[in-house]
């Protein structure tokens, strides 16, 4: 029965025999094609036999033979063939197992290597920390996968295949950047209609790369590795000292300690009076969007507007990625938001198309452009988790997108602070001047700066100085990585303005060439005309012609004809009238007085 039941299943393998004499084992009693055990083993043996092998295959030795009978014979009990069969299926089953743990054990692996920030996981090169910027291999992205709720979605995953290139989220950076060899072509001849400076060409690579080339560790702060700051809960305002309570009033002897680099060191840097930045400090914010402000990791793009000085500028061509990853807040005073409410398609959530509007409450000066420095200066102090951070005045509408714009003049040039020089002036002296010609502030105030600066050895700009190409920023846009050493120079920068005059255009060069000279740590300075390649400038005086044009204007009034010689009385304040000439009787227009009017027209026009 067990030796049918086998024999016909291994029948359909191939044909079958009788028993022969040649049998290495004696025919079952029950004889026939389905009795015995013998027909299972000659079934074996044919099968292996008769496919046609070679002549040296069909000669096997005797012992061999016997072996694979004897083992053929003990497959056949029952037991033993339901155990091999087991084990056939065990080992089967066990062969998957791979399958299933190896995206797994890739992704632990690529986690281990990828570095990431948590608010957006950076397409990162591992062999790059901040050299060897051109020889980048296959960088990746990968999703962040955390237990603690998000304020930002991650939209991307990681590839399970380095190899296979199917992934169509893998970037392959290629060996040589896309913008080696690229320069700034010769300006084009000046637009008699056009003047002013103007955008010039500008090298980005694609956002993807430009997300590829972030580097997976900060930069290196020189000599300073831990920063604190002065906090005193009972401050009382001590004006002798200078600056502001919101500024801590630090003394002379103070300043200058500030600027003597260590490991360790701890500066004042506004906030000073109140639990932490926002929280009863002047310039507070609500706890809700603090805790907003505290998740935000990875990149920032920051503006104010205070005052309601000017109107809201919406970016402009920025990508899905980072509409998805980068923060994008803008700061106002309760004024501007009111303002906002009512022209604007402000949400419940208090966002304006991409920016997420924070309403600033006790605000620390009275002049609108030093509390517009606190979120320019100090965006580490309120972005405390924040890796790079973007800052637009208010007047400026970003058209680029902000990775393409950290790649282009943070990370290429292997930079952590980055600045546009002014397009005109290089001399802080010559600022100061012009400072005062267009009564941006007091002269005297601007007199007892730039006096005290000379004290200190300021001196004008020469070619000395380089590799430093000015003395003079344009401070509306400012490119950071928030390090050690940048947070240490906006917060002297910040001090110097709030001690002097707010233009920080003057103190700019007095708090850099300090710094320098104590560590190894420079700011790359890049073109006015570059700059102006990523932001379209609107000035305060033009917003506030269109805040005037976008009231709703009076209905015109009805027109009456009034009969000739007559004059009208136009009423103006005061209750006395002003006398409108009267209408001239109409001119009799012939063809030739109407050609020579058209003749005229036309030579007016042409002189445009």
């Amino acid at each position: 029965m067990n030796g049918g039941s086998l024999g016909l299943r291994t029948g359909s393998y191939g044909s079958l025999g009788g028993g022969g004499n040649g049998s290495p084992f004696p025919p079952s009693p029950g004889g026939g094609a389905g009795g015995g055990a013998a027909l299972p083993i000659q079934a074996v043996a044919v099968v292996f036999g008769s496919g046609g092998r070679k002549g040296s295959k069909l000669s096997l030795a005797g012992s061999k033979e016997r072996r694979l009978s004897w083992i053929c014979k003990v497959a056949s009990r029952r037991k033993v063939g339901m155990l091999l069969l087991f084990i056939a299926s065990a080992a089967v089953l066990l062969s998957f197992v791979p399958a299933f743990t190896k995206d797994e054990v890739q992704q632990t692996g690529l986690e281990a290597t990828i570095g990431y920030s948590d608010h957006v996981w950076n397409f990162v090169n591992p062999d790059r920390v901040s050299s060897n910027y051109l020889m980048a291999p296959l960088a990746r992205v990968t999703e962040e996968k955390r237990n603690t709720p998000s304020l930002i979605k991650q939209p991307y995953s990681s590839s399970d295949n380095e190899t296979n290139g199917s992934d169509p989220l893998a970037v392959t950076l290629p060996q040589r950047h896309p913008c080696e060899g690229f320069s700034i072509p010769p300006p084009t001849p000046l637009d008699k209609k056009r003047t002013g400076p103007r955008p010039c060409p500008v090298c980005y690579v694609p956002v993807e790369q430009a997300m590829a080339y972030m580097p997976a560790l900060p930069s290196v702060s020189p000599v300073l590795k831990n920063l604190a700051y002065v906090s005193e809960e009972n401050l009382q305002a001590d004006e002798t000292n200078g600056g502001s309570i919101f500024g801590g009033h630090p003394s002379l002897q103070q300043r200058e300690e500030s600027f003597d680099i260590k490991e360790s060191m701890t500066v004042h840097c506004g906030f000073v009076k109140g639990k932490k930045p926002g929280q009863g400090t002047g310039f507070d914010i609500e706890d809700a969007h603090l805790h907003e402000m505290e998740q935000c990791r990875g990149v920032v793009v920051a503006s104010a507007i205070f005052g309601n000085y000017d109107l809201i500028q919406q970016p402009k061509d920025i990508t899905e990625p980072s509409k998805s990853t980068v923060c994008f807040y803008i700061f106002v005073d309760e004024e501007t938001e009111a303002f906002l409410k009512n022209t604007t398609a402000m949400d419940s959530t208090k966002r304006v198309g991409l920016w997420r509007v924070v309403v600033v409450k006790n605000l620390p000066y009275s002049d609108s452009r030093r509390n517009g420095k606190v979120p320019k200066l100090l965006l580490h102090r309120i972005f405390p988790n924040v890796r790079y951070s973007l800052w637009i005045d208010g007047k400026l509408e970003l058209v680029k997108d902000p990775y393409q714009i950290l790649e282009r003049f943070l990370w290429r040039k292997n930079a952590s602070f980055a600045i546009s020089r002014h397009y005109k002036r290089f001399d802080v002296f010559e600022e100061a001047e012009a400072n005062k010609a267009a009564g941006k502030y007091e002269n005297s105030s601007i007199d007892y700066q730039i006096e005290f600066y000379k004290k200190e050895g300021l001196t004008h700009y020469s070619e000395a100085k380089l590799p430093i190409t000015s003395d003079v920023p344009e401070g509306c846009v400012i490119i950071r990585e928030h390090i050690p050493i940048t947070n240490l120079f906006t917060c002297l920068w910040f001090n110097e303005v709030d001690r002097f005059t707010s233009r920080d255009q003057l103190s700019f060069s007095t708090v850099r060439d300090k710094i320098m000279s104590k560590v190894d740590w420079t700011i790359s300075m890049f073109m006015d005309c570059e700059r102006r390649n990523f932001v379209v400038q609107a000035y305060h005086r033009d917003l506030l012609e269109q805040k005037l044009a976008s009231q709703s204007p009076p209905p015109p009034s009805m027109l009456t004809r009034e009969p000739r010689g007559k004059s009208i009385r136009d009423p103006v304040p005061g209750g006395a009238a002003r006398t409108l000439p009267s209408k001239k009787p109409p001119m009799k227009r012939g063809r030739r007085r109407h050609r020579a009017r058209g003749a005229a027209i036309a030579r007016d026009l042409n002189t445009f």
